[in-house]
Order: C-alpha cells, then structure tokens, then sequence
C-alpha cells in the first residue's frame, strides 16, 4: 500500500503535517514505539506509530528523526493524546529529513491504524504470494523441479511472514521452517487433527501446543480420484499428511484461506509423487511375500531377495539380514471399510527411518498387504546385527524391537483411531536367510494375535515375548477363560466385597514376590502373622494350598486373564 491511502481512510483520522510529496512512498508494516532509539527493531517500509514518551526536550526530536530516516522507514505518526499538538521541533525535524509525518487524533486508537495497515498490506502480499504459487504450481506438476514442499513453505515465510511445516499422520516433519518443530509438538499437532478430523470438525483447525496456536490444513491425496470425496474418512484419515501454520486463522478473510488450500494442493502433487515412487518397493515385497506364502524353493527367494536388497539398501555391499513385521487396523464391526492399504500406509510411516538424508532415502521399507493385513520386508544390514556374518545365526536383539517403533507414535495415532479404532502390530526376529522368512511370517502373525489380545488402541508385541504363557492366553476360548478364573477367584472376590479384605491385590503380591513371607508382608506394609491369615483364608475358601508350584501356577494364570 501507499502512504497516501492513509489519507483517504476517514476513519483513521490522520493529517498530514510534512513531505506531501513522499506520499508515494510504500508502506510494507506498521510498527508502534517509544524508544528514543527503535533502529534495532526496523528494516525498512515500516510507517512508525510514537505516542511521545521519548521526547523529553526539543533537542530529541532531531536525533530520533534522523534514526528513523536511516531506517528508510516510510513515515511517521504521531499521537496528540499526550502532549496535545505535534511539537513544531518534530516537524521541522522530519521536514528536514524529507520523512512524511502524519499526526494522529487522540480519539483514534494505534491499533485501529495498525489493523487497517495489516490488512492491506497482507492481502497485497496474498495477491503477490498467489501468482508466485501459480507459477510454482506449473513447475511441480511437471515433476520434483520446482523444488518440492520446502521450496512453496520459503514462499509463505518470506512473503506472508508465517512459519509452516509439513507433518505425516504420525507428526514426523517432512517439510518446512529450518529451526524445525520439536517431535513433541509435532505429535501433539498431529493428534489434535487427527482427532478434528475424526470427529468431523471443519477445518482448518486449531490447536495449542507449549503456548503457541497452530492452524492444522489438511492435505488430501489428489490420487484418489474424484470418488475420495464419499469414501469413509478412516480409509485416509492414517495416512494424510497435513500442514501446520503457526497463526490462528479463525480470523484470516477468504483470500488468505483459499491461498492455504492452494498450497495444501501444490503440496499434495509431492505427496502423490512420493506415493507413485513407493510403487516398486510395494511390489518387490508382494512379490517375496507371495513366494514365501506358496512354499516356493528357498533359492527362488533368495533371487529375487537379491533384486531387493540395492533397491531398499543402496550401496549394501552384502546380503542383509531381515525382519518382517505385521500390522493390522480394525474397525470395529464395520466391514465396509477396506483396511489392508490403510495399514500398509500406516506401516510405511512407522517403519520411516527419520535419520536418512533426503526425504526420498528415508523410505526403504517394503510393504505389501493381503487381505486385512500389511506385511513389512525390513533389511538389516549386517552390520547393524552385531558384525554377524551371513552364516551366523542373528541376535535375538537385532533390528527393530515393538514397544520401540511405537513409542513416539502412540498418541496420535490413538487419536486418529477414536474410538471405533485399533491398530495391532508384530514382529519377527531377524534372519539371515530365505529359508527363514516363512517362520519370520509366523512369527511376526503370532505376535501381533498376541498384541490383539491386550488393551488398548495401539498396540505390539515382539518375537522374545512368544517364548512365554502370554502367547498361549490369548487363544484360550472365552467360556474356558471365564469359568477357570471365576472357580478361583469369584470366592476371593465375594470375601473381600463383602469384608474388605484386599485377600485379591494380597495373593498378587505374594505371587509376585515368589512366595517370600518377608519379601511380601514388607511390600504390602502388614505383619508377617497378618499376612499368613491372609493367605490361609485364600486356601481355605479356594480349596488350594499355595506352598505347591501346581496351585500357584493356577492362581497366576487366573490373575492374568481376568
């Protein structure tokens, strides 16, 4: 905007007390102090807003002035609230300077100035930034040229002032601002649109995170077709990216909005080069899996593992070492919902190794899906296993670990998932050979049944914990589960309802302290005679006797699933 527009706004109230003929002069921000010296603050374009506080005698006004004008800043306001009349020292001042100088009615408030200054000069900014899009938008349909979604969020930093990240479902950052987002804001960002979106707020929507407010723009895939418009929003809800502004849009007029969603679309075209690049990993795994289910020869494996290996682990210089790991999204009752691509999504943006340089080298995972399951195929390289050769037999603690590839994954992807939702995962041990993937596959489907088993929304279990009674709970049937743990525990249950007598969390602690007198009547703070007329009720009104390993095992066994 020009100087001159002051002017024709009534409602501001100004008048023109020196440099009518500056009034050409563009105004880029409005800035408001009373610093005797505000250089520090200014970088050019601003028209200044001063109340006067730091005039104290004539001889201020020359110095402050010539500061102002050093600054090529493009004129001054001054308010008459306090001193009443513009000193005539000032004006001199900024006549001598060539710097437009406007006094401002005391009825009129700066921030009234400053909002109408704002205002046009954003959407002038709008207006360049849309044409720059544009531009920018013909490029990148065209492929990665135009300088993917790092190169449109520079456009909105440097012509719209506004800071913008691009986030996966998980709150991983794919593009945007240098400085970065910390992990934990990035996953509570992630949450909260999740979560929006679930529950079918419109957006953009807003979000807190350590007291900043965030704008949350989704960006849709543009592959779907025109049917992405009807198909259920928990088909994509898991694998949509979306963009993060640090401002609150509740407030942003229609211009400044529709820009945001051309810029959600201009992103969208990377999000689908990204996802046809994908295409071949996707089938190298459908392929290898395809094999190992049809009992193919362990040679025949191992050739086309060879094909796989450069493309997933470029400049190997040997056979990896590999896991697998087995994910599956649930909803509910609902049928309808088709949920292999959603978990095969879901498992590649877990799987991501953050750490690789450049956006494509960090997606190396092959994920194939079959029915209502994703299968990963992981590489290891060797030397990650330890030094292992290809003739050792790998670490029961290589590769990736289950609780680990969820840790900071959880929270959002719970939100996603509401409350009709749940995602259960598995993993394999590692292999170093072609022969072991069909036990690696079942292993990996074991310890995701193993995952279903528990509470909870996001949930996995790993191949160590196979070994152990909790892989034999869950498939124990419903009716047998219930009469074993009421024959033993309902008595137990009925006493201490009845008299409070905590004979429940007592057998717990004395199983868990392996049956230690001591050990157990100091954790529950009782005295050890206390302790053993607990427990001689707990035989008395279950018929057992807990010095034998036999009836010990029943009553753990009949904890654990109740």
């Amino acid at each position: 905007m020009r100087l001159r527009a002051l002017l024709d706004n009534d409602a501001l109230g100004l008048r023109l007390l020196g440099g009518e003929d500056e009034l050409d002069r563009g105004v880029r921000g409005v800035m408001t102090t009373d610093l005797r010296d505000p250089s520090r603050y200014l970088s050019g374009g601003e028209l200044v807003l001063t109340g006067l506080a730091w005039r104290r005698t004539e001889e201020d006004s020359e110095p402050f002035v010539r500061i102002l004008a050093g600054a090529q800043v493009a004129g001054l306001a001054a308010g008459e609230a306090e001193l009443g009349d513009v000193p005539d020292d000032l004006v001199q001042a900024c006549l001598r300077h060539r710097l437009p100088l406007f006094a401002v009615n005391e009825s009129v408030a700066f921030a009234t100035i400053t909002e109408y200054v704002v205002r046009q000069v954003s959407g002038e900014r709008a207006g360049d930034l849309a044409a720059v899009v544009d531009r920018h938008r013909r490029l990148m349909t065209s492929g990665p040229a135009g300088g993917g979604p790092d190169a449109v969020l520079d456009l909105l930093g440097s012509d719209l002032d506004l800071r913008a990240w691009v986030l996966s479902p998980t709150g991983r950052q794919i593009a945007g601002a240098r400085d970065g987002l910390p992990a934990e804001v990035g996953a509570a960002l992630a949450g909260e649109h999740l979560a929006a979106v679930r529950h079918g707020r419109r957006a953009p929507h807003r979000a807190v995170a350590r007291g900043v407010t965030y704008s949350l723009f989704p960006i849709r895939n543009n592959g779907r077709g025109a049917a992405s418009a009807v198909r259920d929003v928990r088909e994509s809800v898991l694998s949509d990216w979306l963009l993060a502004v640090e401002a609150d849009a509740a407030d942003w007029p229609a211009a400044r909005l529709d820009l945001l969603q051309g810029v959600t679309q201009l992103i969208a075209v990377e999000r689908d080069r990204r996802e046809a690049a994908r295409t071949v990993r996707r089938r190298l795994a459908q392929e290898v899996l395809e094999l190992v289910q049809s009992g193919a020869a362990p040679a025949e494996i191992a050739a086309r593992l060879r094909v796989a290996a450069p493309v997933l682990l470029p400049g190997l210089g040997s056979a990896p070492h590999w896991q697998v790991v087995v994910a599956r999204v649930d909803w509910g009752d609902d049928a309808a919902v088709e949920t292999g691509p959603v978990a095969q999504s879901l498992l590649e943006e877990i799987l991501v190794d953050p750490s690789a340089a450049g956006p494509d080298s960090a997606d190396r995972i092959a994920v194939a899906h079959t029915g209502d399951e994703a299968i990963a195929l992981v590489p290891l390289p060797a030397v990650s296993l330890g030094g292992l050769d290809d003739e050792a037999p790998p670490s029961s603690e290589a590769g990736l670990h289950a609780d680990a590839l969820l840790e900071s994954v959880r929270a959002p992807l719970a939100a996603g998932l509401a409350d009709d939702g749940r995602l259960t995962l598995g993993v394999s041990a590692a292999v170093h050979s072609a022969e072991g993937l069909r036990g690696a596959l079942e292993e990996a489907r074991h310890a995701r049944r193993v995952a279903a088993a528990r509470p909870g929304r996001v949930c996995a279990a790993g191949h160590h914990e196979l070994a152990s009674h909790v892989l034999l709970l869950p498939f124990v049937p419903d009716d047998v589960r219930r009469a074993f743990t009421a024959r033993l525990l309902d008595p137990l249950r009925d006493y201490d309802r009845r008299h409070r007598a905590e004979l429940i969390p007592t057998l717990e602690a004395f199983l868990d302290c392996d049956g230690s007198w001591t050990r157990c009547a100091t954790r529950l703070h009782l005295h050890v005679n206390t302790l053993r007329y607990r427990v001689g009720r707990i035989e008395q009104l279950t018929g057992r006797d807990l010095s034998r390993l036999e009836d010990k095992l029943d009553f753990f066994l009949a904890l654990r699933m109740s």
